[in-house]
């Protein structure tokens, strides 16, 4: 295995890992959660 292999091998690697956590944060399932967290900033403790 040369260093071009590598290098390729790293490439999608890298891709298929970028893919995967945009596909966890997109889906439906999360969305209520990720919406409950995205109002806490706004949210008085009084």
């Amino acid at each position: 295995m040369d260093i071009t292999t590598l290098r390729i091998v790293a490439t999608l690697v890298s891709l298929a890992t970028f893919l995967a956590i945009a596909g966890w944060a997109y889906a439906r399932r999360n969305r209520g959660r990720f919406d409950e967290a995205a109002a806490l900033p706004f949210q008085n403790d009084e």
